[in-house]
């Protein structure tokens, strides 16, 4: 759990999440009802109290709560009333909790989820053809289970859901235990490292869990073995082993440039079902059928949501408004594969990138660019290459140590743009670099509309391969 106070409220997502309390754990026991698409669960949150309060609100979207119970440490602390009003889960209590006291919420709840619509569309619990798909950004957690749903409160998870016979639920971190129940199912999961509600998922399908042989030749990286699986139909295991294979050469390309994997394993759900885009959480990833087609297309995404792991999962921002410290490193990570894959070079990648956002309209500011645009193709760009001018005003060599020192201090914590920009300034200035040199490059790239003109003083490329 994040010792921060949480950010809000958050100007992005203003109904999601509370300032009053937050969450280092949770017990979620669920009961899926596959042919109704209904739940009845149980959550346990073991939290702590931020200021002074005689109300707990938590974000709940179109279920209902049954019993609700309270302690603080070993004392029963009385409920007196609860009820669910405009997505919010309210929680009287008899008597007021100061600041810094623990406190522990036993909560019953049952229902239909449904998506909450919002500017970015439905996000949260969606009902497949045959199974189950969540995805949780930037919060659509609450259509599943009743939370602190915003990105500053990092927490742990143990999961339980107990489905039909013959689907497999894939949920966030390592498997823990299996049991059969007649014509019912249930599995556990453990998620060890901190992560935000909205990157918690479950997906159920017809699932086989099988394992990505590890990648040996040419391997670079030191000794470290992350388990690698897919959860994909029978009929897809084929093509999802043949187009999914290279995510162990992705994870030794980023772990050697950011430093090493930071959850206990990384799981690849492929769905029957084709998706828009895939979609990342915590120590894993949800693709579509139509993503196994072997394309470049397609292989750039699994490079960007393997990317993820590091930048949005391990480091996560603080505010919406600061996305691009997820999207615009995950871009920069997919160029990274493009020229260790040999595909194309870092530089011709990022070229394309500035040649794309020369001909659409230059009316968004990166660092902020409003709730309507937080997930506009040109953060993801621009951001990357805000990351490529800052490569070719340092050079390589300093702006990878710069990268991984960035991870490793802030890992499994929370970040935003004023402290990157902090970072990097100190980590030049130590390089030898004037200060003031790294804001002076990233500004307009983050806080100008304007396009500023392509880098050109990368040190490490030959200046007479310009990229066509």
């Amino acid at each position: 759990m994040s010792e921060e106070t949480p950010a809000l409220p958050d100007p992005y997502v203003p109904g999601s999440g509370t300032g009053d309390f937050t969450v280092g754990h949770y017990d979620l026991q669920l009961e899926v009802k596959l042919a109704a698409n209904r739940i009845a669960g149980r959550a346990r949150l073991e939290g702590t109290v931020l200021h002074p309060l005689k109300r707990v609100e938590l974000d709940l979207h179109a279920l209902s709560a049954g019993k609700v119970s309270a302690r603080s440490g070993q004392r029963a602390v009385k409920v007196t009333k609860t009820s669910v009003r405009q997505d919010r889960l309210v929680i009287e209590l008899g008597s007021q909790l100061e600041a810094g006291t623990d406190l522990s919420l036993d909560i019953s709840y049952t229902g239909v989820p449904r998506m909450l619509q919002g500017l970015w569309g439905e996000v949260g619990w969606e009902e497949l053809e045959d199974g189950v798909l969540v995805a949780g950004q930037p919060n659509g957690a609450q259509t599943w289970f009743p939370c602190v749903d915003h990105p500053s409160v990092k927490s742990t998870y143990s999961i339980a859901i107990s489905t039909d016979a013959g689907y497999l639920p894939v949920c966030n971190g390592v498997p823990t235990g299996h049991r059969r129940r007649s014509s019912r199912e249930e599995w556990t999961w453990e998620l060890r490292e901190p992560a935000p509600s909205y990157l918690v998922t479950v997906q159920i399908g017809r699932y086989q869990l099988v394992a990505v042989p590890e990648h040996d030749a040419g391997r670079q990286t030191p000794a470290e073995s992350v388990p690698v699986f897919l959860a994909t139909s029978p009929a897809l295991l084929d093509r999802a082993q043949a187009a999914l294979g290279l995510q162990t050469r992705m994870m030794d390309c980023f772990s050697r440039h950011y430093g090493s994997y930071p959850f206990e394993r990384y799981t690849a759900v492929v769905t029957d079902d084709e998706l828009e885009i895939p979609l990342e959480a915590a120590s894993l990833s949800i693709f579509g059928a139509n993503h196994l087609d072997g394309s470049w297309a397609s292989e750039r995404l699994v490079a960007h949501e393997l990317a993820h792991q590091w930048f949005g999962n391990a480091l996560t921002l603080r505010q919406w408004k600061d996305i691009w410290l997820h999207e615009g490193f995950a871009c920069y990570s997919e160029w990274l594969w493009s020229e260790e894959s040999g595909q194309a070079s870092l530089r011709t990648q990022a070229r394309r990138a500035w040649r794309g956002l020369f001909v659409k309209p230059r009316t968004i500011v990166v660092a902020d660019p409003g709730p309507e645009l937080m997930f506009d193709d040109r953060i993801y760009k621009r951001g990357a290459l805000t990351l490529y001018a800052l490569r070719c005003a340092l050079g390589s060599e300093v702006f990878a140590a710069l990268i991984r020192s960035w991870v490793a201090e802030h890992r499994h914590g929370t970040v935003d743009t004023a402290l990157f920009l902090d970072h990097a300034d100190r980590h030049a200035q130590s390089a030898g670099h004037p200060e003031g040199l790294t804001t002076e490059v990233m500004r307009p790239w983050l806080f100008e509309s304007g396009l500023p003109a392509f880098p050109t003083s990368d040190p490490t490329s030959d200046p007479t391969a310009e990229a066509t």
